[in-house]
């Protein structure tokens, strides 16, 4: 059984849709996908730390080569405040190129008394409330298959091309952000990594041979939610013999669709990707072990990620039973934080928001278990955005209930603004100094 799947009006639009993609070329490739799983490897050992951040749900109406640029940056200089202060590596995976659908508990919705089919995405339907712009069309998918394809082409462009090098530090310093006490912040430590740089080519380094200060790797992922897109997206790699979902490097399966005996589970236990599974408050450590044991059966390093999305109130009883059996089971997992999804509240004029201090003190909550454990807290899966909106309450420069309505353009769920993400950044990077 399928979950969360839309009832597509026509079935020929749908075979149509999905032959079409079977003959495109595929996003990603296999080589790309296993340099990730190897990288993983590496944060479930603590030495290195993920960094999964994006939009909630991407857009065909925010698409251009500025807006991708300025989504990279944003993801950029979080890094490079994680990489300074904690001495480490940064993995940069990015909810981009592909985080078109999106789950809902209700499959419809209901306003003035008009009932039409709920928003899935824009790979599904339009956001837009009427009849026309509801109906779910397969279209869609291959319109949602080729602006991935672009955005990758940008991306890849940018963190290969100059764009990325190190020297550009304080270019990524948008002018909102640069304005502001984090962007100073900011500021400050990428002039001391200016002067450590000054002081190794005076020894006589030659900082231009190396690649990795000039150029980054940056990796996509997203909700492996339409199947028959997934399916459709999937080679067999002709060096290795195994399949790929190449729709995207890393796939993750949400809450709503982690049933051991669902389609979802099947699909996945089967390609080669690095794969994550959400788990929520609900989920219990027999159902977390059963799920290893499906999808990651060799225990392979790197294969397997949680992220736990439990709220500020439950992550204190929730995670740490998950983490003991998990431990003790012997399975290879990367644990990460999701401090966003759990903390979603309506504001006192109805706006679906989240509080910064709830996001922190669930980042908190969950470094604090994992010490206690002695097992690595592996990373974070963030939603946010470039732009200077008024989604998520509270941030250095505080967000009140009253702001929300100015600059809320959120499709689904609210997001960090980039003056928040960089606040998270350090606070963040303070975490990974004492762990």
């Amino acid at each position: 059984m399928a979950a969360q799947q839309p009832e597509w009006p026509d079935e020929r639009e749908l075979k149509a849709a999905l032959e079409e993609l079977s003959a495109l070329p595929p996003l990603v490739f296999a080589g790309e996908a296993s340099r990730l799983r190897s990288a993983l490897a590496s944060v479930a050992e603590g030495k290195t730390f993920l960094l999964q951040a994006g939009d909630c749900a991407e857009s065909f109406g925010d698409f251009s080569a500025d807006a991708i640029r300025d989504k990279l940056k944003i993801v950029l200089q979080m890094a490079v405040v994680l990489t300074y202060a904690a001495g480490m590596p940064v993995l940069k995976v990015g909810r981009i190129a592909g985080q078109f659908a999106k789950p809902r508990t209700k499959n419809d919705e209901t306003l003035g008394g008009v009932s039409l089919p709920s928003f899935r995405g824009h790979s599904v339907n339009d956001d837009t409330f009427d009849a026309e712009a509801r109906r779910p069309d397969p279209a869609r998918m291959v319109r949602s298959y080729h602006q991935s394809a672009a955005t990758l082409n940008l991306i890849r462009a940018f963190t290969k091309g100059g764009f990325a090098d190190i020297n550009k530090l304080h270019t990524w310093n948008q002018e909102f952000v640069a304005a502001s006490k984090q962007g100073r912040r900011y500021e400050q430590v990428a002039r001391e990594i200016d002067r450590a740089l000054r002081f190794m080519a005076a020894c006589g380094i030659d900082l231009t041979e190396e690649s990795e200060l000039h150029e980054v790797d940056f990796y996509t992922s997203h909700e492996a939610l339409l199947l028959g897109y997934e399916e459709a997206l999937t080679r067999k790699d002709s060096l290795s013999g195994d399949y790929f979902d190449c729709s995207a490097h890393l796939l993750w399966i949400g809450e709503r669709t982690r049933q051991l005996d669902g389609a979802h589970v099947e699909f996945l236990s089967g390609v080669k990707n690095p794969l994550a599974v959400k788990l929520g408050p609900s989920a219990t450590p027999a159902e977390a072990i059963a799920l290893a044991d499906r999808l990651n059966p060799d225990n392979e390093p790197g294969r397997l990620s949680f992220i736990t999305r439990m709220g500020a109130e439950k992550v204190g009883d929730a995670l740490p039973p998950l983490v003991q059996e998990i431990t003790d089971s012997g399975h290879n997992v990367v644990w990460i934080c999701d401090p966003m999804h759990g903390n979603t509240i309506s504001s006192g004029k109805g706006f679906k928001t989240r509080r910064f201090a709830d996001i922190l003190s669930e980042i908190k909550a969950f470094f604090a278990i994992h010490h206690e454990s002695g097992t690595v807290p592996g990373g974070v899966h963030l939603e946010l955005t470039h732009e200077s909106v008024t989604e998520c309450l509270g941030g250095a420069e505080e967000v009140l209930d009253g702001h929300l309505e100015h600059h809320y353009q959120a499709l689904c769920d609210p997001r960090l603004n980039a003056r928040q993400s960089l606040d998270l950044a350090f606070d963040l990077a303070e975490m990974l100094q004492t762990n």
